[in-house]
């Protein structure tokens, strides 16, 4: 990343940035907690990309160089949070669940960045407790490092529903399958195929907060069918994506239950 803002306080703030609106690279001396009220918010760093819909929070971690893009109409509420001050005890930035209580909390909390009053530092307390019970969720794209893998990924990313095969896609990058394979695990610690879910699952959260109908989400990130999309997306978020938040929601709309799933 070039040109990095160094802006030594995460800031305690509320902002709207329109569907596909950029912050630019950036780093804070502080912890940051980064919701999405409404839309989907993606962060990416040199490891990777996380996303958050409006049932998701990121911890971005102090020092950590990270750049947000917004999907959909983004409400986004920032929460810094001292270095000295780590509730969650993470060094990486993780998504974590944001049920009803805490939602509100962030949302009472990023109202009033500039309120010194004891009854706010109670809020505080309570969000941070709240913090703590969160359940993560590994909604990471980790980032190739190796020059051809970087090859492949960057293929796959420009068109999610390419179903080519590995062996195919080697011969496009001039790497076998079976040495991509060795390299997927060692450099991203998983396997191509969930890898290639993960990005396909990634693309889906930002064409549902834009609206788009399940049915063109399954095709535009490849599966073979609207059915075999809602099978791996109920079975990664615990709800189906016809029931998932989407940019037309309103930021006090409920969302579907969040349950935790095996995969």
């Amino acid at each position: 990343m070039k040109q990095i803002r160094h802006t030594p306080v995460a800031p305690t703030h509320t902002r709207w940035l329109a569907s596909g609106a950029a912050i630019d690279a950036h780093r804070h001396d502080d912890h940051q907690i980064v919701y999405a009220g409404r839309g989907m918010l993606a962060i990416t760093t040199d490891a990777g990309s996380w996303v958050a819909p409006a049932n998701r929070a990121i911890w971005v971690p102090a020092g950590t160089t990270h750049a947000h893009r917004a999907h959909g109409g983004l409400e986004l509420h920032l929460v810094g949070l001292p270095a000295t001050d780590n509730p969650l005890g993470l060094n990486d930035p993780t998504v974590l669940t944001v049920a009803p209580l805490l939602r509100e909390l962030i949302l009472a909390y990023t109202r009033t960045p500039h309120d010194d009053s004891p009854e706010r530092g109670r809020l505080r307390a309570v969000l941070l407790d709240q913090l703590r019970a969160s359940h993560r969720h590994p909604m990471h794209l980790p980032a190739p490092t190796t020059p051809r893998l970087k090859a492949l990924c960057e293929i796959l990313q420009a068109d999610p529903a390419d179903n080519s095969t590995l062996a195919s896609l080697g011969k496009q990058v001039g790497v076998s399958a079976r040495t991509l394979s060795r390299l997927f695990r060692a450099d991203l610690g998983m396997t191509f195929p969930q890898w290639r879910t993960q990005l396909r699952l990634c693309h889906a959260l930002a064409l549902l907060a834009e609206d788009t109908p399940v049915t063109t989400v399954a095709h535009m990130c490849g599966w073979s069918s609207t059915s075999a999309f809602i099978d791996v997306f109920r079975r990664a978020f615990g709800h189906t994506p016809g029931t998932h938040p989407t940019a037309s929601a309103t930021s006090g709309a409920p969302w579907p239950d969040d349950r935790e799933t095996s995969r």
